[in-house]
């Protein structure tokens, strides 16, 4: 069985592949763990809160906290664990994370699925207005409001700068 932790970061020169972990409107988190090939679950949210969006990773990449970059797929469909998404790489939310006195980079790439009609205008994520971004930012902080972290949001960035960074984190 091929692991969807090696498949092709890219897609073509255009578009990425995105690996959906948790699904959309799941009130927990997944994980994929190499070893056994098969989904874990990682943990619980809080009481209420639930994915907006499906969650996931890009493929062949390492990013600085030494899991795959994580994705969010902004779609209207909920997806199921596994699905390999052909998406177009929209912005990125560099987040700086601390935890038992470690200080780590954390970011969150956003893409949109290239058949998707509802999101296909959507080119960047600064588009998405400022309301959506602080939810998304307050999402971020309640999956961790249960555990010693401590989040630092850096600062929104466009397709440009997310294309960089996923190139510098693909593995040669």
């Amino acid at each position: 069985m091929t692991s969807l932790l090696k498949l092709p970061t890219w897609a073509d020169d255009e578009h990425i592949h995105a690996v959906v972990e948790t699904p959309r409107g799941s009130t927990f988190k997944l994980d994929f763990h190499p070893d056994l090939q098969a989904f874990r679950l990682a943990k619980p949210l809080m009481v209420g809160l639930a994915y907006p969006y499906d969650w996931g990773f890009i493929p062949s990449t390492l990013a600085e906290d030494g899991d795959p970059l994580d994705v969010l797929i902004i779609h209207e469909a909920k997806t199921f664990p596994g699905v390999v998404i052909r998406c177009k790489a929209i912005g990125i939310l560099e987040i700086e994370q601390k935890r038992k006195g470690n200080t780590e980079r954390n970011d969150r790439v956003f893409a949109v699925p290239d058949r998707s009609p509802t999101e296909t205008d959507l080119n960047d994520v600064r588009n998405l207005g400022s309301r959506t971004h602080d939810e998304l930012e307050k999402f971020f902080l309640a999956t961790y409001a249960l555990e010693e972290t401590e989040i630092d949001f850096l600062g929104w960035r466009g397709p440009e700068q997310t294309i960089a960074t996923i190139k510098r984190l693909s593995e040669k």
